[in-house]
């Protein structure tokens, strides 16, 4: 009995653990299931967009002289250098002057054997203007003397201009400082030749004031008709890498710079340097300021570039096709299926571009949100201003608040473009 009654007690502890794995089961087969996020979102909202154009460019004095030599000869004084503030006219090196003064004593002789030889010539001619009187000369020789003055009268202008241009080499033999400014560069010493034969030579390079400087930068064709003179402009220099300047552009420049089929051009940005804290030839990161929005409805810019992926759209497919049937799985797919039937009118809409104008079609994309099912759902909307992080809305039927999808969770790749 005892063993019988030990039987019948594992019997019934056997059907108890049966009985209540079972209700555990179907208690579980019964608790909805929880689906992961697929998506990840973000609010749409209001704030301020500013729409930049970026660029690199190299920071110069306005106004940079180089100064050169007409002449040739040996540095016998240098009176600047490096850094150095000038004044205009203020002698900056000589050169040797000896070869000069030697030309000039040579022009000057020359110049008094001509004066001398006029003379001879006046003197000839009027003796025999008296003996061709007396029949004692032909009218020939007459005329021969009076040929005779005229070139002792050419030769005195000649003398004259070499000697002109001997006194100009010789003041060219003194360089000065053509404007006011600063020394930016000395490319010659003490002793040494300066051979003017067949370049001019560059001995100094002036800026004429540091506190004006300006930035030479390159800009894409493809960002230049976003930009007129006037506009703002804010760059950053790695000398200074947390303070930010201010500038202005003044000039857009024509000339395109192709570099293997890739074109540029060159724009002239204002800076003031009061304080001359930028040097020239420093590298600035430049950004033109070319819109401004604020207190603007705006999304995520990630939200424009985000598409379904092929599987995703492969699974509304077939939920659109179970809600055809009229065997929706379940209130998700009929949403699924509902999104979907949308997606595919909007499509339609889109194909059809006599409702809306050819401008309205380039400024208008596709976004999608999620619907109160958190399904995707396809959306047009036309934008604004734009940067790599916010973009203004301007049509649609967006409205604060709304979720818009930026990625998908686990497939980066796949709902990014």
């Amino acid at each position: 009995m005892a063993f019988l009654t030990k039987k019948k007690i594992a019997v019934a502890i056997g059907l108890l653990v049966i009985v209540g794995g079972a209700a555990a089961y179907y208690s579980k087969s019964k608790t909805p299931v929880v689906e992961a996020p697929r998506f990840r979102t973000a609010a749409v909202d209001t704030g301020n967009i500013t729409q930049s154009v970026t660029a690199t460019g190299t920071i110069n004095p306005v106004a940079l002289i180089n100064i050169g030599s007409q002449v040739s000869g040996t540095v016998s004084e240098l009176k600047a250098d490096f850094n150095d503030r000038v004044t205009k006219g203020q002698v900056l090196l000589k050169l040797d002057p000896t070869i000069f003064n030697a030309q000039i004593r040579q022009a000057e002789a020359q110049l008094a054997s001509a004066r001398a030889s006029l003379r001879l010539a006046q003197a000839t001619h009027s003796r025999n203007q008296t003996l061709v009187t007396q029949s004692f000369i032909s009218p020939l020789a007459l005329d021969q003397s009076k040929r005779e003055v005229d070139v002792a009268a050419a030769n005195i202008q000649l003398s004259e201009a070499q000697l002109a241009r001997a006194q100009a080499d010789f003041n060219n033999s003194v360089i000065r400082a053509p404007i006011d400014g600063v020394i930016i560069k000395r490319t010659v010493d003490l002793g040494q030749t300066v051979a003017a034969s067949f370049a001019t030579p560059q001995l100094f390079q002036i800026a004429r004031d540091l506190t004006k400087m300006q930035i030479d930068t390159s800009v894409s064709e493809a960002d230049v008709g976003a930009l007129k003179e006037g506009q703002e402009a804010r760059f950053v220099v790695d000398a200074y890498p947390d303070k930010e300047f201010n500038a202005r552009m003044r000039q857009f420049r024509l000339a395109a710079n192709v570099v293997a089929n890739v074109v540029t051009y060159n724009v002239v940005l204002d800076v003031d340097n009061q304080d001359e804290l930028l040097k020239p030839g420093m590298t600035a990161q430049v950004r033109l300021l070319v819109g401004n929005r604020q207190n603007v409805l705006r999304i995520p810019t990630a939200a424009l570039r985000f598409r379904l992926s092929d599987e995703e759209v492969e699974k509304q497919k077939k939920l659109a096709e179970a809600a055809a049937a009229g065997k929706p799985a379940s209130a998700s797919a009929s949403a699924a299926a509902s999104a979907t039937a949308s997606a595919t009118a909007t499509a339609q809409q889109e194909d059809d571009t006599s409702f809306r104008s050819k401008a309205d079609l380039a400024r208008l994309f596709r976004i999608y949100t999620l619907d109160t099912h958190n399904q995707p759902k396809a959306l047009d909307v036309k934008i604004g201003l734009s940067n790599f992080r916010y973009t203004e809305v301007v049509g649609g039927d967006l409205k604060k608040g709304d979720k818009v999808i930026t990625r998908a969770i686990g497939i980066e790749k796949e709902g990014e473009l």
